[in-house]
């Protein structure tokens, strides 16, 4: 992009936070690397050390971007129930459904328990979460 952008021309991008508060994924990846170390090549968060503030913005400057910026977009979500965050992750596509579908009901329902266990869980039974975005920006 900095290459076919004109000079003074912005170039902006946004990736999400695996490593800490896409706490969707978060609080997955923690529950599944505390029962089961060696999933820990699956975990986005350890996968695209690229979807941090340093290396987003190192990328950046080093295609000799200036004026680098590099802000967090949180949104709030909210699940209604347990269920409603977890039936996504039975789907069996991509790193985490693509892991919990690998394990034996024994081992998925033990994953499903302690995600539970720890997951934030209000009141009313929904689970309010945040998922960030680091969003990042430069100017050729």
């Amino acid at each position: 992009m900095a290459r076919v952008a004109h000079p003074g021309g912005v170039i902006a991008g946004y990736v999400w936070d695996y490593a800490e508060k896409m706490e969707l994924m978060r609080y997955f990846w923690d529950a599944a690397l505390a029962l089961n170390p060696e999933g820990l090549e699956r975990d986005e968060g350890r996968r695209f050390p690229i979807c941090r503030p340093g290396p987003l913005k190192d990328v950046f400057e080093g295609a000799g971007l200036k004026d680098v910026e590099v802000r967090p977009i949180d949104v709030s979500t909210r699940f209604r129930d347990f269920d409603d965050y977890w039936t996504p992750f039975l789907g069996g596509q991509f790193p985490a459904p693509d892991y919990a579908m690998s394990l034996d009901e024994e081992a998925r329902a033990a994953l499903r328990n302690r995600i539970r266990a720890h997951l934030p869980i209000a009141a009313d039974g929904s689970i309010p979460l945040i998922a960030r975005a680091w969003a990042v920006r430069g100017t050729r």
